[in-house]
């Protein structure tokens, strides 16, 4: 039996689909439908970085690999409701076995490339899942080694499967069965199945498990297909995670539901990225504010850059107006700003047709079928231009924390706590000025700040730690942290990267800076007033 349980009411399954925003379809029936239809299609372009290699499939085959996997999947006995974690950059087996564990039930739980011993121990263990899937070594990592050992101390996981030099080839069966593709049709997701958990982290540092079903996750694919107006003769490039919501979202399911190709790049490169903008006459791509920098940055731009080349969408945090208009001006491309969260993906976009105004100064408007709206601490609605409270309720809403039905933070009507402020401006857009979650966001992946706090409480030479956001015009945000000393303690910025290192925390969650204090400033009842210590960060 399935250990997701998602939150969903007959009432609201009922007006979702009566208003036509759940269309009942999922990814697999869009990729089902492509094959039929153009099979001989390149569905995918993969470009590996570190050995210059350039991969391509075609739906047809994309079809037959995904199927012999997902036939590999049932003899391990992987069943219906189960949990699949994969830790894959974004290669073109990540797309095979995304749509491979569809074909089974099977439940999607991608995991970054990032995470370590400490990250992975608890999302494998609390997700319970029965398999991992990892590559033997990338950018220099041995994840194999680490997903074996992990293995030992979990007693779901059945088995960690390493993707090296043979790729797939060693879980796929030979030729896939008439019993194989009748549990396959046996098995078959319903739209309203949970079909994907995605960590994300909350206020408390711990990773919560965001469930989706195939009708929350294709709506609003396909709300931003309308909006970019987006074709299935357009190529899409995807430099973010496919193992994050924007990557997986953007750069896997939206090309899969139009028909079109996908091209993966497993490591950033601003400079790669552009001769593929380049070669592969690229027409959108996505990501956070540090890769519209870097593109704009980036020397390439006057040699690789094309009229095809028509939009960028950027989301993962508010974009600088500065650099949004420098951004455009450079890059010669529709922006697109964009507000979302992994429970609901993108929330509000800016238009194609609106003024440079709403594009630099705002984060979007909603989609159809989605609402947001703006309360004080008393729940009630304030005026336009007035911070408050953001909640936001819609056909885009996830159905739940996994195995945590209390953390859900959605009241009876189904409006949503999104933990961040806003004002709503321009009548219906929103303006996101701050979070009261304690968040730092850095390069558009969040980084869970009571966890980093937590592991620096442990060091002996440290008496109080607090973790603040000190702003950054490349990648929004960097997390500044401040301590006080135990008595004849000493300790500096390469001792924390040196500790957490050892403790095995991701080094994109490691602060950039650290500041040592006399003592912190507190309330009059000793809590922490961190808003003191984010003005020293941002005004010295």
């Amino acid at each position: 039996m399935s250990i997701a349980k998602p939150i969903l009411s007959s009432q609201r399954i009922e007006t979702m689909q009566s208003t036509g925003h759940w269309q009942g379809k999922t990814i697999l029936d869009f990729f089902d439908a492509n094959v039929a239809k153009q099979g001989d299609k390149t569905a995918v372009i993969a470009y590996g970085k570190e050995n210059n290699t350039r991969v391509s499939k075609t739906y047809q085959e994309l079809a037959d690999l995904s199927d012999r996997f997902a036939a590999g999947l049932l003899k391990q006995g992987i069943k219906k409701g189960d949990v699949v974690s994969y830790q894959l950059p974004n290669w073109w087996e990540f797309v095979v076995v995304y749509l491979a564990c569809m074909r089974v039930g099977a439940i999607s739980n991608p995991l970054m490339p990032i995470f370590r011993e400490q990250e992975l121990s608890f999302m494998l263990s609390f997700a319970e899942s029965k398999l991992v899937i990892g590559p033997d070594t990338f950018k220099k990592f041995n994840h194999a080694e680490l997903l074996n050992k992990l293995q030992s101390d979990l007693p779901s996981l059945e088995a960690v499967w390493s993707i090296g030099d043979n790729g797939l080839d060693a879980y796929m069966v030979e030729q896939v069965t008439e019993q194989d593709r009748a549990t396959f049709e046996a098995v078959k997701l319903t739209p309203n199945d949970v079909f994907l958990i995605m960590y994300t982290s909350g206020t408390t540092g711990a990773p919560k498990g965001v469930m989706h079903t195939s009708n929350t996750h294709e709506y609003s694919a396909r709300k931003f297909i309308e909006r970019s107006e987006l074709t299935s003769e357009e190529l899409i490039l995807m430099g973010s995670p496919t193992a994050h919501m924007t990557g997986l979202m953007y750069g896997v399911s939206v090309p899969i539901m139009l028909g079109s190709t996908t091209v993966l790049l497993d490591q950033w490169d601003a400079d790669l990225a552009w001769k593929i903008i380049r070669d592969e006459q690229i027409a959108f791509t996505m990501g956070a504010t540090p890769f519209l920098a870097d593109l704009s940055d980036s020397s390439a731009v006057d040699d690789c850059n094309h009229d095809k080349f028509r939009l960028f969408a950027c989301g993962g945090a508010p974009v600088p107006p500065a650099l949004g208009r420098r951004a455009s001006a450079r890059l010669n491309v529709n922006l697109v700003t964009v507000w979302g969260m992994t429970e609901m993906s993108a929330v509000t976009t800016t238009l194609l047709t609106d003024s440079e105004e709403k594009v630099f100064e705002t984060d979007g408007c909603p989609y159809d079928g989605t609402e947001v709206r703006v309360i004080d601490q008393q729940d009630a609605a304030v005026e336009n231009g007035t911070e408050g409270r953001l909640q936001t309720r819609g056909a885009g809403n996830f159905v739940g924390y996994l195995k945590r039905p209390e953390a859900h933070d959605t009241d009876e009507e189904g409006w949503f706590e999104t933990g961040d402020l806003a004002k709503i401006v321009h009548e219906h857009y929103i303006r996101i000025t701050g979070r009261s979650k304690d968040i730092i966001i850095r390069g558009g992946e969040n980084i869970p700040v009571a966890v980093v706090e937590n592991f620096l409480y442990r060091h002996d030479a440290l008496q109080d730690v607090a973790i603040v956001a000190k702003a950054d015009e490349r990648l929004g945000e960097r997390a500044c942290c401040y301590i006080t000393l135990r008595p004849q303690q000493s300790f500096d910025l390469e001792t924390l990267k040196t500790y957490l290192s050892d403790e095995g925390l991701s080094k994109n969650y490691w602060p950039e800076y650290l500041e040592i204090l006399d003592a912190m400033p507190r309330t009059a009842s000793g809590k922490i007033q961190k808003f003191k210590l984010r003005d020293m960060a941002n005004n010295g």
